[in-house]
């Protein structure tokens, strides 16, 4: 308004005047042009030109992976979402942080030439943070799958910096993304959408829990510990069986937080199980590909067994064959130093994995699982039984501990202990139990003994005892 007072006094208020209304309105469509209409938030060209301006500078993206994947299942999400994300950010940050909407799924924040990117890093990973808390969206709780990256751009090339920023981000986690086919939403793909949608919030809303499945000891009829066990019961779907969901854990990116909330937990809730009267018993943690690959695992471990004032031998680290064979020696490098710990290393479902003999040499392990697969029927297949006997065999040659999972029949454990297998895991025992009735079993010595004991004497009794039930 300045402006056109003083036009209106240079002597041409008709033309001088309609000149000036139009370039104002030209101004205010440019500064419209370069805000998104949804967030409000300025857009590249802004973006760059303060680059430019600052010389220089760190700059976060936050990139939200299930974009598309939203707009397609219902397109009026996809607006709501990012003005409750621009409304959660303008809230929790300082007004000196500046927030750019780059791209329809990207959001950047521009740091300027601070002095660490170190601090920026550590207030980036408390966004990423936040930002994974479930947001309602009218009718609808969505749990965000967000990545972000961190950049050092100088104020040479702005513009190329901030695309190649984008771009090596859009590489990272190009896996995450899933192209719709038209307007038209797959049911098969709507379904594993909200399949996703309600697993990550299983883990906001506490739904996730852990049974124990005993480990016995045949050799000196005793319980000696439990293999930890997940299980989700959901509201809406009932109760979801572990090969439906972890699947997608791992796929989904949620494996690191599951593991170290089933680690923490299995070590948290076993603690209790000496003051109960169970003696020096284990706990055995499942540990995904994705936890191996972090370099911070065995102090992770360290960590959780300290917060829980428990000693390393309290805790055993199960991982699969096929997964500790990927990279070999990053995983040999990795279980020694777990082992270094005092923590003991299992290898599950030996022999399903196709690795060679060469390969398992390099890595250090405590004990080897024998795969339900050969032990099913094993009484009756003479294949199984040869691969039991190897198994048992290389076992005793390495100087390590076996165990016979997914035990079902007397039958198989009787021959499995007559071949020299003393340590077993499966239904035929115990199927997984709840933490408060793991107790009870390991206490309940008489059934145990019952279960163990082999011979023709033996079969008559429990032949004879389940035709009197």
């Amino acid at each position: 308004m300045d402006r056109l007072a003083a036009i209106a006094t240079e002597g041409e208020p008709a033309a001088r005047l309609h000149d000036a209304i139009a370039a104002l309105e030209r101004g205010d469509a440019a500064r419209s042009l370069h805000r998104h209409s949804a967030t409000g938030m300025p857009t590249r060209e802004p973006l760059i030109r303060q680059i430019q301006g600052d010389g220089g500078g760190v700059l976060g993206i936050i990139r939200f992976l299930d974009f598309d994947r939203l707009c397609v299942f219902d397109p009026s999400l996809g607006d709501q979402l990012l003005i409750a994300v621009a409304a959660r950010l303008k809230a929790m940050l300082p007004a000196e942080r500046l927030l750019y909407h780059v791209d329809r799924a990207h959001i950047a924040i521009w740091f300027g030439p601070v002095e660490s990117a170190v601090l920026a890093s550590v207030e980036l990973g408390a966004i990423e943070y936040a930002l994974g808390e479930p947001m309602a969206i009218g009718s609808h709780t969505i749990a965000l799958k967000i990545s972000t990256r961190l950049s050092e751009l100088d104020g040479k090339e702005p513009a190329t910096a901030l695309t190649r920023a984008l771009a090596q981000l859009s590489m990272a986690t190009a896996t995450a993304d899933v192209a719709a086919d038209g307007p038209a939403w797959d049911t098969e793909e709507r379904e594993r959408f909200a399949f996703e949608q309600d697993l990550r919030l299983a883990m906001a809303g506490g739904e996730l829990r852990l049974c124990y499945q005993p480990l016995i000891d045949a050799a000196n009829g005793r319980v000696f510990g439990a293999e930890a066990l997940m299980r989700w019961n959901s509201p809406a779907r009932g109760a979801v069986s572990p090969a439906l969901f972890i699947p997608v854990v791992e796929a989904t990116g949620l494996a690191d937080e599951v593991g170290l909330w089933a680690l923490n937990t299995a070590i948290r809730e076993a603690s209790g199980w000496r003051a109960k009267g169970l003696g020096d018993l284990r706990v055995a943690v499942n540990v995904s590909g994705h936890q191996l690959k972090r370099d911070d695992l065995p102090t992770l471990i360290d960590r959780t067994l300290r917060r829980h004032a428990r000693p390393p031998e309290f805790l055993e680290i199960e991982l699969t064959e096929s997964v500790a064979v990927v990279d070999c020696d990053r995983a040999s490098r990795l279980l020694a130093k777990i082992r270094a710990l005092g923590v003991s290393v299992a290898i599950d479902d030996f022999g399903t994995g196709f690795s060679s003999l060469s390969s398992l040499r390099k890595l250090t392990f405590d004990k080897i699982k024998i795969d339900r697969e050969f032990v099913a029927d094993v009484d009756r297949r003479k294949d199984s039984q040869a691969i039991c006997q190897s198994i048992i065999a290389l076992a005793r040659g390495l100087g390590i501990r076996v165990l016979a999972e997914g035990v079902e029949r007397r039958e198989e454990y009787a021959w499995l202990r007559q071949h020299g297998c003393d340590r077993f895991q499966g239904f035929y025992f115990s199927p997984p139990l709840e933490a408060s009735t793991f107790a009870a079993f390991v206490r309940d010595g008489e059934a145990l003994a019952e279960k163990l004991a082999v011979g023709p004497r033996a079969m008559l009794r429990s032949l004879s005892k389940s035709l009197t039930l």
